[in-house]
């Protein structure tokens, strides 16, 4: 008897819900695509590629845009005999300095067995090497940096590649950027002058309402799904939640999925919508494991000293001084010597960065400062389970907590 086989009754292709799926036309972003377009319309032209700076918040559709138009780009340029198009993709999530991008890219120009090394030349020498492949490939090359914040102040790459042509660093090939990043604040933080070069042209691309959304699932869900495998509530649910929380299409399809794979692993004959919130609850809290896999345990101590500030006062702003009194009363329970200020600090500027935290910056102005006000950005529930798996409740009373926070109506 197989131990595996195959299960053919809730899907029919389950790839189209992947991420890597790349759909035959992009909804709800035409005004976008528009735009994008008269951006690159200079490249088939035979002239300087413009810069563009893509905008917006995970899974509104940037990256989806950009290998869209750059795919249609490079096959519509094959009927003009004076017009060659390379693209070049780099995410740069682990490429956290312009030395790292530009070694990335001399290995995405250059044959398998002529990778060079992440450490070891100077980074003189590896932009040589850069300028030699680019001027190498010829014609335009557009080189796409998908979430471009991750290279962090050192961003020099960033004003080198537009300027290589007009510096005379090579001859041959016309370079364009288009950066992609989810930080609408990053362009703040750019030298001025990459900032004139690489915000040529900008493009924001706003959160997905859940009509949006549900056009968006309907039309996956359509070559996904066997047919009335799914019931009538399932895909407006998932459009609903996911426009609740950030309005990503990545985050609706994701949950579409699990729902069904839920249904398929409980061999149930349909998708409902017990599955979608059981679903929900589930990549909630893996997110949330996920992002908490590498903290320290002051980082654990940290995210419970916000939810229990939120369960004792659930109206009340929460800034930095009453969660690291919490704090300190958590550290002195578990026998940990407590963290100082800064260190407390940058703990929940971590747990920021991961999503789990929100931070909004106030100013007061001259009486009362600048200061953040933190909440929990992720369900209680799934927090709280969360900590729980990590055996907190061994040290601490988080039944308690849990019970307290029921009986406020916050779970």
């Amino acid at each position: 008897m197989a131990l595996f086989e195959r299960s053919e009754e809730i899907f029919n292709n389950e790839n189209v819900l992947h991420d890597d799926y790349q759909p035959q036309s992009l909804e709800e972003r035409d005004s976008e695509i528009e735009q994008f377009t008269g951006y690159l319309q200079p490249v088939i032209n035979g002239a300087q590629p413009r810069n563009i700076f893509l905008y917006g918040k995970t899974g509104v559709g940037k990256t989806a845009a950009t290998k869209y138009l750059l795919q249609h780009l490079e096959e519509d340029s094959e009927q003009y005999d004076d017009v060659t198009i390379t693209t070049v993709y780099l995410n740069c999530e682990d490429l956290t300095s312009s030395y790292r991008v530009a070694v990335a890219l001399v290995n995405k120009l250059r044959d398998p067995e002529e990778q060079i090394s992440r450490t070891g030349y100077p980074l003189n020498a590896v932009y040589e090497m850069l300028w030699e492949k680019l001027d190498e490939l010829g014609g335009t090359i557009l080189i796409v940096l998908d979430e471009v914040d991750y290279i962090g102040d050192d961003d020099s790459v960033l004003y080198q590649l537009p300027r290589a042509r007009s510096n005379g660093k090579i001859e041959n090939s016309r370079v364009g950027i288009i950066g992609i990043s989810n930080d609408f604040k990053y362009r703040e933080k750019l030298d001025p002058r990459v900032e004139d070069t690489l915000c040529e042209r900008e493009l924001h691309f706003p959160p997905y309402d859940a009509t949006d959304l549900q056009n968006i699932l309907t039309k996956r869900a359509n070559h996904a799904f066997k047919d009335d495998v799914l019931d009538g509530d399932v895909v407006p649910l998932c459009a609903a939640f996911a426009a609740q929380d950030k309005g990503s299409a990545r985050q609706a399809l994701d949950l579409l999925l699990e729902a069904g794979d839920l249904a398929r692993r409980q061999s149930d004959p349909v998708v409902t919508e017990d599955h979608v919130r059981d679903a929900k609850q589930l990549l909630e809290k893996q997110r949330i494991e996920e992002s908490m896999k590498e903290l320290t345990s002051h980082g654990h101590l940290t995210l419970l000293a916000v939810v229990a500030s939120t369960v004792a006062d659930p109206e009340a702003p929460l800034q930095k001084q009453t969660i690291y009194e919490q704090y300190q009363d958590l550290a002195k329970a578990t026998d940990r010597d407590a963290l100082g200020g800064r260190a407390f600090h940058n703990h929940l500027a971590e747990l920021s960065m991961l999503g789990i935290l929100d931070r909004a910056k106030r100013n007061e102005g001259r009486a009362g400062g600048i200061y953040y006000e933190y909440e929990v950005d992720v369900p209680l529930e799934a927090a709280l389970s969360t900590l729980e798996n990590l055996h907190m409740s061994d040290e601490l009373d988080l039944d308690s907590l849990r019970q307290n926070a029921q009986e406020k109506g916050l779970l």
